[in-house]
């Protein structure tokens, strides 16, 4: 029996406003690659060397199966909250709150990693050294990024659509200069000592020395692959919303495996392993090398317009997460607010702006080292929500999968394939953090990482548990296909 498609009420968001590589545009953007790659690669290239390629494709491979799932739940139910909405249909209204949870905290968490660097890079830029190494100007800075780009996201998503476009270009061209000139030099022996001719063993997994070093170089590339599901969380103002932006999801993970394996190998076969290795911001070590003092400034601008556009696409499917929830009952009615004027969401999207400024701020007074473990905790919110994701699909398609190859293939096998990776990694990955020298600090003898990754999620418990007692209906009955009979009505100042 096939499954059922739900029509979903009409938040309010402007129906058709983008179009596919719009919703392309939008996935690849939030990834951040230029600064996720330029952040993760000498790390990767620490546990793995030179098998760092191979292990770019193996982390692609959950993100593809998990791509997959969007896609497939996105055609039967376009619902912005994504993930929220299809577990809570799927498993319950409870495991669907979670989901929710999941991608709010991850947002919210990773804002201020974002804000940080572009704080930092907006000062590197105009050569203000000084200042990017000052705790007090790259926070203020962050801070007015987050403003700005909230208000980008509150005057529409045609407006966004329009920003990501032009952040994106310069992003991509600039990579794509570093990388053909890093080539270039090495073939033609103008590459600096150490530099090595790229080689298809590059590829090759089976080559890694040990099974600890291959799972811990996955695990930190499977964290510059995310954020491409911003493409799906868009659906609901998409053009034909049941099959843009699965597709544009597909799309979007094929287009970074693209640029994550040409720029990984230029970057190791121009520098070599050892100058690489450990480093916090490879693009910015053999930058000038490449392109010179004057063009290497073009790889600042890339890593500067990479954080501001994941920024923006990160503001872009939280507010619409809330947006859905509050829709459902989930959260209150306030989150449901919209602008009739932009068709956008108001109390959300300011909601997660002045969220992510609140949390940025809080974490750099507590510590810079608590800062960090935040970041490294991502890994286990990710893992959590995709992996809920690719379950939801082998579920709810479970009486469908017999039917053909194809329904057997995209319903079944990739969804589970990628939710049982990212289950295994989720688990590696706690088991890891749990030790008191993972991370920059520690509480007890338990690693700061752990306690903030597996205490968010917990929080969210207690969150979920309070709100049930305060406002049980979604609990009792999920999410709705219907508008719900009382509708928060729209406000109409503007900014």
């Amino acid at each position: 029996m096939a499954v059922a498609e739900v029509d979903e009420p009409d938040k309010g968001l402007k129906s058709g406003a983008i179009g596919l590589l719009s919703s392309v545009v939008i996935g690849v953007s939030s990834t951040a690659p230029g600064y996720s790659l330029a952040a993760t690669l000498g790390f990767v290239a620490t546990a793995v060397g030179l098998q760092s390629p191979a292990v770019m494709l193996l982390a692609f491979i959950p993100m593809f199966c998990i791509a997959y799932a969007y896609r497939e739940l996105n055609a039967i139910d376009p619902d912005c909250g994504t993930t929220f909405t299809w577990a809570a249909r799927t498993f319950g209204p409870r495991t669907g709150w979670m989901g929710g949870w999941g991608i709010i905290v991850a947002d919210i968490v990773v804002m201020a990693n974002l804000a940080q660097i572009a704080g930092q890079y907006g000062f590197l830029l105009f050569g203000a050294d000084g200042l990017a190494s000052s705790t007090f100007w790259t926070t203020f800075v962050g801070c007015l990024w987050i403003a700005a780009l909230t208000y980008v996201c509150y005057r529409g998503i045609e407006l966004s659509a329009r920003f990501q476009f032009l952040m994106l270009a310069v992003e991509v061209a600039t990579l794509t200069l570093f990388a053909v000139v890093a080539l270039v030099k090495v073939y033609s022996g103008d590459a600096p000592k150490g530099s090595v001719h790229p080689s298809l063993d590059w590829l090759n997994p089976f080559a890694i020395n040990s099974f600890s070093a291959l799972s811990t170089g996955v695990l930190l590339a499977v964290f510059i692959y995310w954020g491409w599901d911003t493409a799906v969380a868009c659906n609901e103002e998409t053009s034909d919303p049941k099959r843009t932006p699965g597709r544009a999801a597909v799309i979007a993970t094929l287009a970074l495996l693209a640029i994550y394996l040409v720029v990984s190998v230029a970057c190791i076969a121009f520098g070599g392993i050892d100058s690489i290795k450990d480093q916090g911001d490879v693009l910015a070590v053999i930058g000038n090398q490449v392109l010179g003092t004057t063009l290497g400034k073009l790889v600042i601008i890339a890593v500067l317009t990479s954080a501001a556009a994941s920024t923006q696409t990160t503001i872009l499917p939280t507010a619409r997460t809330t947006l859905s929830m509050a829709a459902h009952r989930a959260i209150p009615n306030s989150f449901a607010r919209m602008n009739p004027r932009f068709q956008t969401p108001t109390t959300s999207t300011i909601a997660m702006g002045v969220a992510s400024i609140a949390f940025y701020v809080g974490l750099v007074l507590v510590s810079g080292n608590v800062l960090a473990d935040s970041i490294l905790s991502l890994g286990l919110l990710i893992a959590f929500y995709y992996a809920l994701t690719g379950y939801a699909c082998v579920w709810q398609f479970r009486r469908e999968l017999g039917r053909s190859f194809k329904d057997a293939w995209v319903k079944g096998v990739l969804p589970g394939v990628g939710a049982l990776i990212l289950t295994a990694a989720f688990i590696k990955s706690a088991k890891d953090m749990f030790a008191s020298d993972y991370g920059s600090t520690s509480f007890h003898g338990v690693g700061g990482v752990f306690l903030l990754g597996i205490g968010s999620l917990v929080l969210g418990v207690l969150v979920m548990v309070g709100y049930e007692l305060k406002a049980p209906e979604f609990f009792r009955t999920g999410p709705r296909n219907d508008l719900p009979e009382t509708q928060p009505q729209p406000i109409t100042q503007t900014l």
